[in-house]
């Protein structure tokens, strides 16, 4: 398995396949049929095309931004790290995204994902020396591969309705 910098021409269809699978998993994996119908109609033509523009806008200030796992050609999995220009969102380097095809789960690809994250994080310029992410605390298991990976509670994002 091979980590690499996400390459929009070659990579897009499969980003987006990820990114889209991501999204369901966490709609219906952290709450009822209402959080997964909400997370999946906002999955459009429209998301897509903003979606990739905006990695693309992330990869002009840091190519390490969207890294991928290949193997064997095919991409198993990536990591999405808000570049520095965004640190000041929290004031630390902030994880947006790491997901891992299913197929894929359990065999370290998740792990060479956050050490490249976490890497790729080390060389920002950044206000606190801190990466922080969110985690829906109805995902165990992305609970305890962060416990696993030295992520400390550190407050707790809110949200509602606008």
């Amino acid at each position: 398995m091979a980590i690499r910098p996400y390459r929009a021409e070659t990579d897009a269809d499969a980003l987006w396949e990820l990114k889209r699978a991501f999204e369901t998993e966490l709609g219906s994996g952290t709450g009822g049929e209402e959080k997964a119908a909400r997370y999946d109609a906002k999955l459009t033509d429209d998301y897509r095309t903003d979606y990739l523009e905006w990695v693309d806008r992330c990869l002009d200030s840091d190519e390490r931004s969207v890294q991928v796992a290949v193997e064997d050609g095919d991409i198993a999995g990536y990591v999405f790290l808000l570049p520095e220009t965004q640190a000041y969102i929290w004031d630390a380097a902030v994880l947006n995204e790491i997901y891992v095809r299913e197929e894929h789960r359990g065999t370290g690809v998740a792990d060479d994902l956050m050490d490249a994250a976490i890497d790729a994080a080390r060389d920002q310029d950044l206000p606190l020396e801190r990466i922080v992410l969110d985690v829906d605390r109805k995902n165990e298991r992305a609970q305890a591969f962060y416990d696993r990976h030295g992520f400390d509670h550190w407050g707790e994002l809110v949200a509602r309705n606008l």
